[in-house]
């Protein structure tokens, strides 16, 4: 069980090394809108989910209940279609720093939220590492929240991390009862409906914006979606979904974390400069809450429940 531990948490951090390159994405196709940047990747992300899933889709499907469909559309909207429209404005009004800054705040939302869960680690357990992660964000925030002009950004970076909130959360407790399908199958049945979702999108999106772009600025955006939709919505999603089964939920909102340190090393290469002083020392004080978090959980063994037990209730 220790080593199934290393391997959940070793999927958390390769997923957060994968999901930072979406605060760099926006800067890579610019003169798109927020609705534009989300609703071509999530048009991407069914099409490829949808190929990858093709050969099993009967049997998939076969196993999935309404309740199971219904989850799979609320997730859709909450952890990609409004998610990510949320971080671009962010983005580009505020920032990487400011965005990641907010996004940093996951862990502690999860970890509180996943704090009276089943088997859940008790809160004063985890005081050292959510005290660790709060110092680390507020070096990070000191500069960051200061420079940036826009409280719009910073609204809409609040609502990303409410949705994302919601999302991980949510997610962990179905994959918890739904035992039909495996991690990577979820996250292709989460993709197909959204590229559903994101048809719906892709009317105010693509039609009713005005502005033109050279077909050079299409290509790179098409381009841009399609790398992100690959890597991030369906690699990184699967890479979720293990950590998020083989961890207990408190843990798993501490792998978030992984994010926001990815999200400022690829901001710093974005914009050619070497962090300061006091993101310096967020990096390490945000590692530190990581590790204390492990240590809290360690010796802990998830215990299987007992017969006719009820599952955990969605948000």
């Amino acid at each position: 069980m220790v080593e199934h531990h290393r391997r959940g948490i070793a999927a958390g951090i390769a997923a957060g090394a994968v999901w930072g390159l979406i605060f760099v994405a926006p800067g890579l196709a610019p003169g798109f809108t927020p609705l534009q940047l989300s609703a071509g990747r999530y048009l991407a992300y069914g099409i490829i989910a949808a190929l990858l899933l093709a050969p099993t889709w009967r049997a998939v499907t076969a196993r999935l209940t309404a309740a199971d469909w219904r989850a799979l559309a609320g997730l859709g909207l909450a952890g990609n279609i409004v998610y990510y429209v949320l971080l671009a404005a962010a983005v580009q009004a505020g920032g990487v720093a400011m965005a990641s800054l907010v996004i940093g705040l996951a862990p502690i939302a999860i970890t509180l939220a996943g704090s009276r869960d089943r088997h859940a680690v008790p809160l004063r357990r985890l005081m050292p590492s959510l005290a660790l992660s709060a110092a680390g964000l507020a070096c990070i925030g000191r500069d960051a929240l200061s420079t940036s002009g826009s409280p719009v950004g910073l609204l809409c970076a609040l609502g990303a991390l409410v949705s994302w909130t919601l999302y991980a959360v949510w997610n962990s407790r179905v994959l918890a009862r739904a035992g039909t399908v495996s991690g990577g199958q979820w996250s292709l049945l989460v993709g197909v409906v959204t590229g559903l979702e994101a048809l719906v999108l892709a009317v105010p999106a693509f039609v009713w914006t005005e502005g033109a772009h050279e077909a050079a600025a299409w290509w790179r955006f098409i381009g841009v979606v399609s790398t992100v939709a690959l890597l991030c919505s369906v690699f990184a999603n699967t890479l979720w979904n293990f950590a998020s089964r083989a961890l207990p939920l408190a843990l798993t909102g501490q792998m978030v974390v992984f994010e926001t340190l990815f999200g400022l090393l690829y901001g710093f290469l974005w914009e050619a400069r070497l962090p300061t002083r006091y993101e310096s020392a967020a990096i390490v004080l945000l590692v530190a809450g990581v590790v204390a978090c492990a240590v809290a959980h360690r010796g802990d063994r998830p215990r299987r429940a007992p017969a006719g037990a009820q599952p955990q209730p969605l948000p």
